[in-house]
């Protein structure tokens, strides 16, 4: 039996250069194991509410008894390097793992 692939989600709008560059940067990252959906906050009114003022936002999607949950990740710095995308994302296979 496999483990479960784990999941982000990037909230993002088109025209956003930030979240352009940290979707370039999670792309690159595709030899990590992990998911990723890109959702358009101008698509649904709730996530252009909740999220207008904070793009990009990368969340950690763990699925609970309770239902899925969505966990906002630290806010990396647009000039993050490439390492630290995938150093944070490693952080957070390993959390999945260990649930």
């Amino acid at each position: 039996m496999t483990d479960p692939v784990t999941k982000f989600v990037l909230y993002s709008k088109p025209g956003c250069h930030l979240c352009e560059g940290l979707e370039e940067k999670l792309v690159a990252a595709a030899h990590l194991p992990f998911e990723l959906e890109v959702r358009d906050i101008t698509t649904r009114d709730d996530w252009f509410q909740r999220y207008q003022y904070e793009i990009p936002v990368l969340c950690c999607v763990q699925s609970t008894e309770a239902g899925v949950q969505e966990t906002p990740l630290p806010r990396l710095s647009p000039r993050a390097p490439q390492a630290k995308v995938e150093q944070l994302i490693q952080t957070y296979l390993g959390h999945s793992k260990a649930e």
